[in-house]
């Protein structure tokens, strides 16, 4: 008998596996990033409090091959993570904002894309190719997502979208990500699809 959340899975799969057989455009598979930019204050600090995970340094080399079976637990991690976790607010589990860490029941945003990253991590992914993003949504507000660096493209795990979709494919501006070969230092993303029109700031 097929569970709620295998039933749940089983569709997830469903939706996602059009990515894996037809990305983005060639032009779009990738991610175009630029120099070294500002660290998120929240990662900052999270790396203050645990600073082994933001010493992980991968070989430049090339990006992780997106095999059936990765791309099935890429699906699985996406679906499982966003059905284990109740959303909650940086402001309602802590009192203040932006503070990033490991979900217990609940998480922020930026905690369900940590916890994707260390499971796809303990599964054999790269930290290189695991990489946290900011990006802003098309109402203004700021919002983290993981990127997964692949020989196929880059693609996107994130707590608001059931599906895994090629970050070209979302509707998000993005701002700046993870470095791929120190997990300490982030990157600008030239972002230079048709803008979108919004307000607010991103830290």
């Amino acid at each position: 008998m097929t569970t709620g959340r295998g039933t749940r899975l089983i569709a997830a799969v469903a939706l996602s596996l059009a990515a894996w057989m037809a990305p983005a455009n060639a032009a779009r598979l990738f991610m175009p990033t630029g120099n070294l930019t500002s660290q998120p204050v929240g990662h900052y600090e999270f790396c203050q409090r645990l600073p082994n995970e933001c010493d992980e340094r991968t070989p430049k080399e090339g990006p992780v091959e997106l095999t059936r079976q990765l791309w099935a637990e890429i699906v699985a991690v996406n679906n499982d993570v966003n059905t284990r976790i109740i959303p909650r607010t940086d402001m309602e589990m802590w009192g203040k904002e932006e503070v990033w860490s490991y979900p217990g029941r609940y998480g922020d945003c930026e905690d369900y894309a940590l916890e994707k990253r260390r499971e796809l991590m303990e599964k054999g992914v790269p930290a290189g190719d695991l990489l946290l993003t900011v990006v802003r949504q098309p109402n203004g507000a700021g919002h983290a997502v993981l990127t997964v660096h692949t020989s196929l493209g880059d693609y996107i795990l994130d707590n608001l979208e059931a599906r895994v979709l090629a970050w070209a494919d979302t509707k998000y501006r993005y701002l700046k990500r993870q470095s791929e070969t120190d997990s300490g230092e982030w990157v600008s993303v030239r972002d230079d699809r048709a803008p979108m029109v919004a307000v607010g700031s991103v830290r």
